[in-house]
């Protein structure tokens, strides 16, 4: 079972959904017969809810479960409720991105375009402090908070169970200077860093490579476990938008494929980083 609660919820939420369409009713006539709200039935299907263990009995009984099918959704509901390491941060990291941060810790596969910033996951603290510091109206501890939480974040990358990640970045994100030149000399060094991990691959979508299949940053998650689908994550200042749909997903993989056929490759990608490493130097 995936481990963090993130994941348990959304694949308990997965499992109730699968149980109401089998049993072909609306979230609606599911509440009308155990005297529930439609939305209560509805919150529990898109983790938007919580979901009490006496309200899993409730619901195996309706669809006529076995024992061991509502013992584990009994499990998932329980386990749903704990903290993941990340929120004890409070305010550094808002609710929408807690709910990515844990998707992410689970994910198998990461295949994310950026196309103004160095990915989070491998921006040095200076980097992520000049971006909180910019872009958000928050206290010196919650940019502290959130710089910690994106450090740590990174551990994933360097782990026994670390995700095949691959990074498309657009060539803005490399010549912005974020900070000083010398940030980004520092920046670019933990770029080229990352690219040499076995589980990282690192490309460059140039300047001159015309049009291409995206029109924003965003980011693919994939999970082990089948009964897990694949999604699709896009953020903003204030809020974000999953994507789990298959149409949704299939064609940001149809978008992320274009976009790897027209970046370099990352050997050429890692010779234009240092180019722009010696023009920082200079």
């Amino acid at each position: 079972m995936a481990g963090s609660p993130t994941a348990r919820r959304r694949r308990l939420s997965i499992e109730l959904k699968k149980l109401r369409e089998k049993s072909a009713l609306t979230c609606a006539q599911v509440g009308e017969a155990l005297d529930w709200s439609g939305s209560k039935v509805n919150r529990m299907e898109t983790g938007s809810g919580r979901v009490q263990p006496s309200d899993i009995d409730a619901l195996c009984r309706f669809y006529g479960t076995s024992d061991e099918l509502r013992d584990f959704l009994k499990s998932l509901a329980r386990q749903a409720k704990t903290r993941g390491w990340w929120q004890v941060h409070g305010a550094g990291v808002p609710e929408w991105f807690n709910i990515y941060i844990g998707l992410e810790h689970d994910a198998s596969t990461i295949r994310q375009y950026q196309c103004e910033l160095i990915p989070g996951l491998m921006q040095i603290g200076a980097y992520a402090r000049e971006l909180h510091t910019t872009g958000a109206h928050m206290s010196a501890q919650d940019i502290d908070r959130a710089v910690r939480v994106r450090m740590e974040r990174q551990a994933m990358l360097t782990g026994p169970d670390a995700p095949d990640a691959w990074f498309i970045v657009n060539e803005a994100a490399v010549r912005n200077v974020i900070g000083d030149r010398s940030l980004m000399r520092d920046q670019l060094e933990r770029v080229l860093d990352a690219a040499e991990l076995s589980s990282v691959t690192v490309q460059v979508l140039p300047f001159d490579s015309g049009t291409y299949p995206a029109t924003g940053s965003f980011t693919m998650l994939g999970f082990p476990a089948r009964e897990d689908p694949d999604l699709v994550y896009r953020d903003g200042i204030t809020d974000a938008v999953y994507l789990e749909g298959e149409h949704h997903v299939r064609e940001y993989a149809r978008a992320f494929d274009g976009l790897r056929a027209a970046a370099l490759s990352p050997q050429r990608s890692a010779r234009l980083i240092k180019s722009v490493l010696k023009e920082y130097a200079g």
